[in-house]
Parts: C-alpha cells; structure tokens; sequence
C-alpha cells in the first residue's frame, strides 16, 4: 500500500462556466427581441407614411371645376389632419386658421388663396369672385403643408 501513495494526485475542480458563447436560445431570445423592434418600427413608419398618402390622395382627387367645394373639401382635409396633430388648431376659423397653416409651413398662403380657404363655407357655389388659379393655388399650398406636417 505504500506504494501506491506516490502517485496519488491532488483534485482538480473543473473550470467554471462561462456566460460566453451564449446558448443557443439566448441568441433566439436576442434575435427575437430585435426582430420585433424593427417590426414595431416599419409598422410605425408605414403607418405614418400612409396617412401622408392617403390625405395627399384626397388632395390630388379633388375636382377644381367647383372652386367653392373644392376650397371647402381642402379645407375638411387640413382640419381633419389638426385634429390629429393639433388638438387645439381645430377649432381655428378666420384669419388665425390662416395664421396657424403658415406657422407651420415654409410656404405661405397668401392673397385670394387665402380669402378663398377663409370665406369658402360663406359663398355660393356658383360664386365668380375666385378663379381656378386660386384654387390651384390653395391646393399646392395643401399639398406642401401635408408633405411638411404629416
């Protein structure tokens, strides 16, 4: 028995684990976590990309052979978008509406295309004060304030 003591060897623990590489369903876990924030964030962006088309479909579809409904139907389509966006520009009728569209746009309305968007529920459909070119005017300036706000 004596002899077999000279080769005896201590004990060796094992090393520990380690925390790298991860498990494989970790790397799931990770990779899921991922997926779904980029998923959440092309549902945001299509979501807010298709408000701006949908309401710039609205703009293009719009006749301008009436010019009166025509300024009425632009003007229902910029007060839907403040409700929206801006909860208390809604309510904004007059020179302060007009005030509060070139707040928040590069361009300005201005001129008859102005007075259009203002006096529109006040006049005649068949009225002659305002022209084509009014209303043409007043729907570029929808267009650009939609690109701008939405």
């Amino acid at each position: 028995m004596d002899n077999n003591l000279p080769e005896l060897r201590d004990i060796h623990l094992p090393d520990g684990v380690s925390a790298f590489p991860p498990a494989y369903g970790w790397w799931a876990l990770i990779g899921g976590a991922l997926a779904l924030f980029v998923l959440t964030e092309v549902i945001l962006f299509l979501r807010k990309k298709s408000k701006k088309l949908y309401a710039l479909r609205l703009i293009n579809h719009i006749q301008e052979q009436n010019i009166v409904a025509a300024a009425l139907q632009m003007s229902e389509i910029l007060r839907r978008i403040c409700v929206y966006k801006y909860k208390t520009a809604a309510a904004l009728f007059g020179k302060e509406w007009i005030d509060f569209l070139n707040g928040h746009s590069k361009h300005k309305l201005e001129g008859k295309a102005a007075n259009l968007l203002i006096d529109a529920p006040y006049i005649a459909q068949n009225t002659q004060t305002y022209t084509i070119e009014d209303a043409e005017k007043l729907k570029s300036f929808c267009k650009n304030w939609i690109g701008e706000n939405l």
